[in-house]
């Protein structure tokens, strides 16, 4: 951790909507440099973190060390996923707020040799957690289909199937670079373009390699699981695909279905959450101190007593 602390995004607004207190149990779900967990900590709350990124971790291990003792930071090294699994090993069932920061943190972007982004050249990697298939793994390997389909998906490119017939025919890729020369040239980049067109696919291709979707769904319902009656939810998203998935758990969960007379009452479930914020996103202020806020999203939720849903 450097001495100057990261500051991540709606930071105020997270700690708000979560409303720690001295001796609450929060789990922040993505430590990565550890800047929710900063304030949590100087609100008087045991944070559980985790992280599947060892990076992350090990640099949480060092800033940890510094701490008073008995410390009230607990690293895990794992997927926000599992962290029912976790937590019930840890012998805590029930805990007071879940924040989930959602995507790629700033430290893996500015690191060019993780293969993340395209503004300096690097391997084509982008694994999370370092290990498993890399990018280039899939990129080389894939046929042409399978390709055009997760840059559709993920990426929402509308000429993924140009662009992918453009990455096979130039395999064998090995750097950050060259993926964006090829698909630039695809998709006939101008150099006046707002947005790189090579942007969709990098955010596609990571997804993918990192199975992040599924991620944030199992992400989801573990918190659902894990807070208490009156527990506090607070996810911030990066991108239209994780806020609508975000969205929908929420307005699902938070609604009560409509009364059947072919449904017994007592089987007609009542909402898990409630209080459901809208979204909330940065303000002008904090956008001129980190451009990159520009398209998070801050969605929170209170638990309500009625028992978890069946993940599923």
């Amino acid at each position: 951790m450097s001495a100057a602390p990261h500051v991540p995004v709606l930071l105020e607004e997270v700690i708000d909507a979560l409303d720690p207190q001295p001796g609450d149990v929060v789990i922040d779900a993505t430590f990565g440099a550890g800047g929710y967990t900063r304030a949590l900590l100087d609100r008087g709350a045991t944070v559980h973190a985790f992280d599947r990124d060892p990076d992350a971790i090990a640099a949480g291990q060092r800033w940890a060390e510094t701490r008073e003792s008995p410390p009230r930071l607990v690293l895990h090294p794992h997927r926000f996923s599992e962290m029912l699994d976790v937590m019930t090993s840890v012998g805590l069932a029930r805990v007071d707020g879940v924040v989930m920061d959602i995507g790629v943190s700033s430290m893996q972007l500015d690191q060019a040799h993780r293969g993340f982004a395209f503004s300096a050249d690097g391997p084509l990697d982008m694994r999370m957690s370092q290990d498993g298939a890399s990018a280039a793994d899939f990129l080389n390997t894939a046929d042409e289909k399978a390709i055009a389909d997760v840059l559709y998906t993920y990426g929402e490119e509308r000429q993924s199937r140009r662009v992918a017939r453009a990455i096979v025919a130039a395999r064998p890729l090995q750097t950050t670079g060259e993926l964006a020369r090829i698909v630039r040239k695809a998709l006939g980049h101008k150099p006046h373009d707002k947005k790189d067109p090579a942007t969709r696919t990098f955010q596609a291709v990571r997804i993918h390699v990192n199975g992040e979707l599924d991620e944030l769904s199992a992400g989801l319902s573990a918190a659902e699981s894990l807070l208490r009656e009156g527990g506090r939810l607070a996810v911030v998203s990066f991108q239209s695909l994780e806020d609508r998935i975000v969205k929908r758990f929420l307005r699902e969960a938070s609604s009560t279905p409509s009364a059947s007379r072919h449904v017994p009452l007592a089987a007609q479930d009542d909402p898990v959450f409630s209080q459901v914020s809208k979204a909330i996103k940065p303000g002008e202020a904090e956008l001129e101190r980190n451009p990159r806020a520009r398209s998070s999203v801050l969605r929170h939720a209170t638990r309500t007593a009625t028992p978890a849903r069946e993940a599923a």
